[in-house]
């Protein structure tokens, strides 16, 4: 089959039709001068007034994510910890997010690896969703925050909710014993142990208990996306609970 070749039109010919493209094609960049203009070479900055009222109207508009209710009504909702004395691991997080908290469950983010790696590296003996969390109890397993106050961000947490959270999980973990916690998160610790900087794994004993540290399983953690690069921390704190159970509860060597 011949191959086409199109001719462009050659407006020298047609004067009027020159005159007629030229025009529309005028208004055209008129309109998107205009647009371009307003979206993305002349925005003005919303002020501080219009950015909090947006802010409002959004947070007092219902929320098909939850069911209708708006956002101000999901951060009245408190996620229940999980707890029991004398756990094997106490996961800690930092605060609720707003899914955690309308649906009731730890963890329940569709990217979150939590409740797959908790099986593959054979803490618990059988595979459980965010939807069955309480059962992690019977595998000597609690679940916990810092923070008790739902939030749409962690940012949105003040110094002064932190630190009373910092003292009120000591407190909880002093009364529990467990054999190891857990923060799920480097930057969780850091904040709870009020450190610039600290790295993955085992860090200094709170009292008797075994503390080890790491990365979030969020999904949309850029160094480790996927579940299988996080499952060798879950086979670490596995063997460290272990060992605890074996060995006994560890020296005293209080962080705080």
């Amino acid at each position: 089959m011949a191959s086409r070749r199109y001719t462009p039109y050659n407006f020298t010919e047609d004067p009027a039709q020159e005159k007629a493209v030229t025009k529309n094609l005028t208004h055209i960049e008129k309109q998107n001068a205009g647009t371009f203009g307003k979206f993305k070479f002349n925005a003005k900055k919303k002020s501080k007034e219009e950015k909090r009222a947006y802010e409002e109207k959004r947070m007092r508009t219902p929320d098909k994510r939850f069911g209708g209710l708006t956002e101000e009504d999901v951060k009245k909702l408190v996620l229940p910890d999980h707890l029991a004395t004398n756990l094997d691991i106490l996961f800690i997080g930092i605060n609720p997010g707003l899914m955690s908290a309308y649906k009731g469950h730890h963890y329940c983010g569709a990217n979150n690896h939590f409740w797959p790696l908790l099986y593959d590296s054979g803490l618990i003996g059988e595979p459980l969703t965010y939807t069955e969390d309480r059962k992690c109890l019977d595998y000597g397993i609690g679940l916990t925050n810092i923070v008790a106050r739902t939030t749409r961000s962690a940012a949105e947490l003040s110094r002064e909710e932190i630190k009373a959270g910092v003292v009120s999980c000591m407190n909880m973990i002093n009364d529990l014993k467990p054999l190891v916690v857990c923060f799920n998160g480097k930057g969780i610790y850091e904040i709870f142990s009020d450190q610039k900087k600290c790295n993955i794994g085992r860090q200094q004993n709170i009292g008797n208990t075994a503390v080890y540290v790491m990365p979030s399983t969020s999904g949309l953690v850029a160094q480790y996306p996927r579940k299988q690069d996080k499952l060798v921390f879950f086979e670490q704190l596995k063997a460290l609970r272990d060992e605890q159970k074996t060995n006994g509860k560890g020296e005293s060597s209080a962080l705080l």
